[in-house]
């Protein structure tokens, strides 16, 4: 399923909302563990291509048919820059840049690859993951291995 995505910061929040939308279909409850990191990952990465590429978007969500214990749930982003993720430095005090340092410690796997004209930048989660929880609390407590870097996708 799919999402088309206008270069307007608006629609960071409809994402959110067609997310969680797509997830009671799929056994995954919204007050799940899963279910509130897939809507920060989707709020971190549509707000990426929104705010950063200034261009028109697609979201893709593809979420498991049933609750299977071992269910991976995939997210991906695909945007017509062909500029790559690129890292920078975010002060103590910035309230932005943090984005794909987030993604890099709640999701279990990320990347992103070029796509025509664009790039497409995905991450999964597994839902029978339980190490997830502390990696979580980890990045929230400052104790992350990008502590000062974060990474900005263009």
């Amino acid at each position: 399923m799919q999402l088309e995505i206008r270069p307007d910061p608006a629609e960071v929040g409809r994402a959110r909302r067609w997310a969680r939308s797509r997830l009671a279909g799929s056994g995954i409850a919204a007050d799940e563990q899963l279910a509130e990191i897939l809507i920060l990952l989707v709020s971190e990465l549509v707000t990426n291509a929104v705010v950063h590429t200034g261009c028109p978007a697609v979201l893709r969500l593809s979420l498991p048919g049933t609750a299977a214990e071992s269910a991976t749930v995939r997210l991906e982003v695909a945007d017509t820059s062909a500029r790559a993720p690129v890292p920078r430095c975010a002060g103590g005090e910035a309230t932005g840049g943090r984005g794909l340092a987030l993604v890099d410690g709640l999701a279990d796997r990320w990347g992103w690859h070029p796509e025509g004209a664009g790039k497409r930048i995905w991450c999964e989660l597994d839902r029978c993951d339980r190490s997830r929880g502390s990696a979580a609390m980890a990045y929230g407590s400052g104790v992350s291995a990008y502590e000062g870097l974060a990474f900005e996708a263009v």
